[in-house]
């Protein structure tokens, strides 16, 4: 059963990610003294007093704003608030009541949810008596809050698990979840794809590079598979954002990929390779998740491509063969990751990048029965013997110390025996007899005691 849905809700700058940030405990909705910081929606768990709800961040609202991006900020907090069981809707004590506030409670009140009015900023006693000043708004009860500072925070979340619909006790867990990380550098078309496998507008989408800021989970279901799909900011080289609120927008899309299964990459197929996609792709890697190649935009690259049931159907295969060679060489270290080519702006291939994607979470967590692994081993240290300054390599045992990724660790008589090209024999063979496209594979050689000596 999905949790109750609390939104956060107001004009832009009143600390609606601050309330955010307070609540779950953590900084993970980006803060700053500017306007306009928060875009897309961002999920949250929350517990107090036993239960259990999910948070949403929104953008600031400006109700007759014509920007383009400012309107799809507005039309994403308009969505959050219709999926919500309770909206916080949230005004500025230290700048008093304005005509945005009015303008957003009058809006407020086709809402067929409870609403609570929060008054943050109240720092200090005269701020707090001057609060009295949005009852005006016509609420029946307000809350005088300091997010910044945690006072007041504790009788609103009271209030909050009082207003919640009852519900019964979860069924599942997150143990079956697939986390799938949407990431690349800016303008590749990520959110686009996160709408098209959605079906929906879920994430804002817009020329600008930068667009997206927070990484933004959704749950969704796919073939009877829970996946948690993460859209991400785009990512640059470090150098050219230190000291800007894109620092802290690739330090979210980072944790996003650490705590994500698989790494779905993708890349401007118009644009071709570039230095920033081998950096994003090196980041999956170095992070060791189970990781996939999503080319967007193919059909501005082979105009003549035909899409069928979610696959190409008919296509310049010559296109996609020299694409394909050449990633592989300029990204030698992802030889194992699978490359999708899709239109995400026409949907197609989208369920391809799907199928691709749990079948790489699935080999990401593939454990190889240790029998299997030392046989496999012997054999192809029989086939290939190795040896250096007149001393051959012997290999003990093996055994898999962990999966995702998988992880072996070869106990041999001298680790300096075994050099990498060596290893990526051993690592080739591995993948010869076992389903590990898609991830990668961690070799670590060490030295055998006496007792795996004795015992071989």
């Amino acid at each position: 059963m999905a949790r109750p849905l609390v939104a956060v809700v107001g004009r832009p700058n009143v600390g609606k990610s601050t309330i955010f940030n307070r609540l779950i405990g953590r900084r993970v909705a980006i803060v700053e003294d500017i306007p306009g910081i928060t875009r897309d929606r961002l999920y949250h768990n929350v517990e107090w007093l036993g239960r259990e709800f999910t948070l949403i961040d929104t953008g600031g609202i400006i109700p007759n704003e014509t920007d383009p991006l400012t309107v799809q900020i507005r039309l994403q907090a308009e969505i959050a608030m219709e999926e919500a069981d309770l909206i916080l809707f949230i005004v500025d004590a230290a700048d008093g009541m304005t005509r945005t506030d009015q303008d957003l409670a009058d809006a407020l009140r086709q809402a067929k949810c409870p609403i609570l009015l929060v008054v943050n900023k109240t720092d200090n006693p005269r701020l707090e008596a001057e609060a009295i000043e949005f009852y005006s708004l016509g609420y029946a009860e307000m809350f005088t809050v300091s997010a910044i500072h945690g006072r007041g925070v504790a009788d609103m979340l009271d209030k909050v698990i009082e207003l919640l619909p009852k519900q019964p006790e979860e069924e599942g867990g997150m143990e079956n979840q697939i986390r799938l990380a949407i990431i690349g550098r800016p303008n590749v078309g990520k959110s686009s794809l996160l709408n098209a496998i959605l079906g929906e507008n879920r994430a804002i989408v817009s020329p600008i590079p930068g667009t997206t800021r927070d990484a933004v989970d959704t749950l969704f279901e796919w073939d009877n598979q829970q996946l948690v799909l993460v859209d991400t900011a785009g990512i640059r080289r470090n150098r050219k954002i230190q000291g800007t609120v894109e620092y802290y927008m690739v330090l979210r899309a980072r944790s996003a990929l650490e705590r994500s299964n698989v790494a779905v990459v993708v890349i401007d197929g118009k644009a071709g390779i570039l230095d920033g996609d081998k950096r994003v792709a090196g980041m999956a890697h170095e992070n060791g998740r189970a990781c996939i190649i999503v080319v967007n935009k193919w059909d501005l690259v082979d105009p003549g491509v035909v899409f069928k049931d979610g696959k190409i159907q008919k296509a310049d295969m010559a296109k996609i063969t020299k694409f394909s060679d050449k990633f592989r060489d300029e990204c030698p270290f992802l030889s194992y990751a699978p490359l999708v080519f899709i239109s995400a702006q026409e949907q197609f291939s989208i369920r391809a990048v799907l199928d691709t994607a749990i079948g790489a979470a699935q080999n990401h967590a593939y454990r190889i029965p240790t029998g299997e692994l030392n046989r496999l081993i012997r054999e192809s240290v029989e086939r290939r013997p190795h040896s250096a300054h007149g001393k051959a390599l012997k290999v003990y045992y093996a055994t898999m110390a962990s999966v995702e990724p998988p992880t072996i660790i070869l106990f041999c008589n001298d680790p300096e025996l075994c050099h990498f090209s060596y290893q990526r024999y051993l690592e080739n063979r591995i993948r010869e007899v076992y389903p590990l496209e898609g991830t990668p594979i961690r070799l670590f050689i060490r030295s055998a005691d006496k007792k795996d000596r004795e015992d071989d």
